[in-house]
């Protein structure tokens, strides 16, 4: 008998028998941290003998707070959730999979989900029509012309495969649908004797966002495409057993602050602090008093200050936005009843509550908060907002050259009038984004601000592109009920989508006339947003400097017009009196916000949008599907693609090798992102892939963006590496001017040219190839094309000082080799420049079931004398050795499942 079967019990929940897996009576539970105690449920339920066994469980229930992670279990998500953009790709793989199933002699059909799996395309709305009327609808309609093709293939998708469901275009975001409709909190299943199990949801998802599931207590975070189309295979998550961070809350948000000045000092503290590959749990009797949705709102921003998750507990508050999300009572009950009697409630007021033990503690007073925005180009970089006036103009000088003109410019246009635009001016005041849109305490401030200044007769400057894309329709609803969408109409804020929009970088074309203004004068115009991500080029091609804010800071600084702006001493405008009006005068008190989010989001607004999730809009149902358990590929399709990773594989795999004259792609400094990495926005016809869709015959109006195109590998290699932010210092140390984007210097060819067009180069000439990097290589959102891209150009090792967690698992996943320098050393230390040839020795130990703590790396200089040092190997789990060693997860999977 296993403790699986020793542990197996009976609840009674509104009126019925469950069965459980009991972890309320195993030694040791008490004082472990929630967060852990989900994943003692998760092993204990899960025990196989093989990959969880009884000893698992046991090393975990004796976690000790102090020590570092050293100890690797398995976790197996109970659902995977993806949006459009990194989930088509993963579609597109499962696809492939099925023909090289077919090809190995296998039945195609044992590639399912094992899993419940849930795509809510979100990321594909772009802003091209805004403060209009109908802006929703026309931005629907080109959304379909753009996307027709992706969404027949997920369409097929959607009949192909068992355990999949797509919700359709213009419902809502991810995490938001997540929150409101997805998660289940505890889930429940037939079994085969007849019973019916309880157990807990956890939920992995391909979008680093998905911590927006930690306020809810359900335990997930984002992970890699390639990981979760593993863990949809029935594929446990490998991973150390964390630090846990214990911050606690106490004290309440006072007057003129939000939710989202919270979210940035919580981000700050954290990002201070030091939370990469820990968990945070938020703990203490101040927790009860923070609504689920700045739960949520704080669990959104794991990804921002670095953490795995940002968890909350399960209690009275929980089961409150249950029922109001349109939850069924009987699921209600069941949730309480569950967490009750496996000592997973958070009521800290509870006699019989037990502190948790943690690693780490932080702690914030609630009341100590003031307003805040973050920016220029880092969620984590938190200016007071009565300092952002100084703060700008400290900032800005860095971002001009010597072609940017200090004058004002003069700009006519038919849309918005004629007016001059000059440095700092706000070309972007958007609200968007999961992180705020699913509250409605900043929304409805929002509604309110628009309210006031709309009284006051105030207009956001002509030069601002204002958009509202909230993050459901519920938020549409309620803004409605409200009766504050009129006022925020009435500013340019109509509605222009439901999905991320600005916040992706879907912010679509700012007027003609202010871009060539603005490209012609080189002029430093900024961005506001209520989203999570502001890292340079993602929002705009037009804008250097994006600011993240509240929803209703970002109407206040439309509004003003410019990020050089003082709310404290500066009007907004006047009145029709002539006074003066300032932000104080139309910032709603707390009372207010609360008084009218009690009074307008109603439970029946969920059931109602909800009630039809998965059916789409006419536009949704009247796409051609084709059918079959094959798909019929198109090879003159610009957009689905069938993947090359699993051409030519083998049954068995062979060995892996040591590198041997490897030459430098790119040479690159500290926090280099994934947005860095993997292609993003829109692209220029004289790039690589806009070269490749010209060959096609696609005109540059109809490129869409790299995210849309992401089920196409042929685009997708071509813009890896490519954003226009990143420096790739190796041209600097040929000599040649470092030009900012996707350009290396080429050894064969002996001459500056494309990231790709290089690559090409090199692998003609079997010369393998190595990225060399500074800190946090690999920092932002969790894009699996960040790591296939990377494998792609034909890199076989990436070394570091330090990587973020997601993008070096995905490294090893697509067989990639993630080393770091020495403790203390980097490139620049070492004397390496990135013109030297290098061999790496001692991979070829992972043949022998070893995987060794350091491979030893000799640089060869152009003067024939070389550097050695031993470069620490981050392959951090026996699970990651078996992926790398069958040259990714996805073979080391199908080979299991041929087996």
């Amino acid at each position: 008998m296993s403790l699986r079967d020793d542990q197996l019990a009976t609840l009674k929940a509104a009126g019925k028998d469950f069965d459980y897996y009991n972890i309320a009576n195993l030694d040791g539970i008490d004082h472990l941290p929630y967060s852990l105690k989900v994943l003692v449920e998760n092993l204990v339920r899960n025990i196989d003998g093989a990959n969880i066994t009884d000893e698992h469980v046991k090393t975990l229930l004796d976690w000790d707070p102090n020590a570092e992670p050293s100890h690797e279990i398995q976790f197996t998500p109970s659902r995977v959730i993806m949006q459009d953009f990194t989930g088509v790709p993963c579609i597109v793989d499962l696809a492939t999979m099925r023909d090289a199933v077919k090809d190995l002699g296998g039945d195609p059909e044992v590639i399912n989900p094992q899993v419940q799996s849930d795509m809510v395309i979100d990321h594909s709305v772009q802003i091209d029509k805004y403060g209009i009327a109908d802006a929703v609808q026309q931005n629907m309609d080109i959304e379909y012309q753009r996307n027709g093709e992706r969404y027949q293939f997920l369409r097929w998708g959607q009949q192909a495969f068992k355990n999949f469901r797509v919700v359709p275009p213009g419902t809502g975001i991810i995490h938001q649908v997540n929150i409101e409709y997805l998660a289940k909190v505890v889930m429940s299943k037939a079994e085969a004797n007849g019973n019916t199990l309880a157990y807990l949801d956890s939920c992995v998802g391909t979008d680093s966002h998905t911590t927006t599931e930690n306020g809810l207590g359900v335990l997930g975070w984002g992970v890699g495409g390639i990981e979760a189309e593993a863990a949809m295979l029935g594929q446990p998550i490998s991973m150390l057993v964390p630090r846990v961070v214990g911050f606690k809350l106490t004290g309440s948000i006072p007057e003129g602050v939000t939710a989202t000045d919270v979210v940035l000092t919580i981000t700050d503290m954290l990002r201070k602090h030091g939370v990469v590959g820990k968990f945070v749990e938020f703990y203490g009797e101040g927790i009860a008093s923070v609504p689920l949705a700045n739960r949520a709102t704080i669990g959104n921003m794991g990804p921002e200050f670095g953490s795995t998750c940002g968890i909350f507990p399960i209690d009275n508050v929980t089961l409150d936005y249950l029922r109001l999300t349109g939850r069924s009572e009987e699921q209600v009950a069941l949730v309480e009843a569950y967490a009750k009697a496996n000592k997973l409630w958070g009521d800290a007021s509870d006699p019989d509550y037990v502190e948790p033990q943690y690693s780490e503690y932080e702690e914030l007073d609630l009341g100590t908060v003031v307003p805040s925005i973050a920016g220029p180009k880092r969620p984590q970089d938190r200016i007071l907002l009565s300092e952002a006036k100084s703060m700008f103009e400290k900032t800005a000088p860095a971002y001009e050259t010597e072609k940017t003109v200090k004058d004002p410019v003069a700009v006519s246009t038919d849309f918005r009038g004629d007016f001059d635009i000059e440095n700092g001016d706000v070309a972007i005041a958007s609200i968007t984004s999961c992180t705020n849109t699913s509250n409605p305490s900043v929304m409805i401030a929002a509604g309110l601000i628009a309210r006031n200044a709309h009284a006051k007769g105030l207009k956001p400057k002509p030069w601002v592109k204002t958009s509202l894309a909230p993050g459901s329709q519920v938020v549409a609803d309620y803004l409605k009920a409200a009766g504050l969408q009129d006022d925020l109409d009435a500013l340019g804020y109509q509605l222009v989508g439901f999905g991320c929009a600005t916040c992706i970088g879907n912010s679509g074309p700012l007027l003609p006339e202010i871009s060539e203004a603005i490209n012609a004068n080189d002029l430093t115009v900024t961005a506001v947003l209520s989203g999570n991500r502001n890292f340079e080029g993602r929002i705009s091609q037009d804008v250097k400097m994006n600011y993240l804010a509240s929803p209703p800071l970002v109407i206040a600084y439309a509004l003003a017009g410019t990020m050089d702006f003082d709310f404290e001493t500066q009007p907004l405008g006047t009145d029709a009196d002539g006074n003066d009006v300032y932000l104080k005068d139309i910032w709603p008190t707390n009372a207010e916000v609360a008084a009218m989010v009690d009074g307008s989001v109603s439970r029946e607004m969920f059931l109602k949008d909800y009630a039809s999730v998965f059916d789409g809009d006419h536009r949704w149902k009247g796409l051609d599907v084709p059918e079959g358990e094959l798909f019929a590929w198109n090879d003159k399709s610009t957009y689905v693609r069938k993947q090359t990773f699993f051409d030519g594989m083998k049954a068995t795999p062979d060995p892996v090798a040591d590198i041997h004259g490897a030459r430098v792609l790119a040479l690159l400094g500290d926090s280099v992102t994934t947005d860095h990495i993997s292609p993003a926005g829109a692209f220029k016809a004289s790039s690589p892939a806009g070269k490749y869709l010209t060959e096609r015959g696609v005109e540059p109006k109809n490129f869409n963006s790299y995210g849309s195109r992401r089920g196409n590998h042929e685009i997708m290699v071509r813009g890896t590496f490519g954003n226009i932010r990143l420096r790739n210092q190796l041209l600097a140390s040929v000599g040649e001017e470092v030009t900012p984007g996707g350009f290396t210097y080429d050894f064969l060819a002996k001459k500056p040219t494309t990231i790709f067009e290089a690559s090409r180069d090199y692998i003609d000439n079997k010369v393998p190839l190595v990225v060399l990097a500074g800190k946090e290589y690999g920092t932002g959102s969790s894009r699996d094309w960040a790591a296939k891209g990377t494998v792609m150009l034909g890199v076989k090792a990436v070394i570091t000082e330090s990587f973020e967690r997601i993008h070096r698992s995905n490294l090893i996943g697509m067989g990639v080799l993630p080393l770091q320098f020495p403790a203390g050393e980097s490139y620049e230390s070492l004397g390496l420049n990135g013109t030297e040839t290098y061999d790496i020795a001692g991979v070829e130990k992972l043949n022998e079931g070893v995987t060794p703590k350091t491979v030893h790396v000799t640089a060869t200089h152009e003067d024939g004398s070389k550097t050695e040092f031993d470069a620490v190997v981050r392959i951090d789990t026996p699970g990651e050795a078996d992926y790398y060693r069958n040259g990714g997860i996805l073979q080391y999977v199908l080979r299991n499942l041929m087996k």
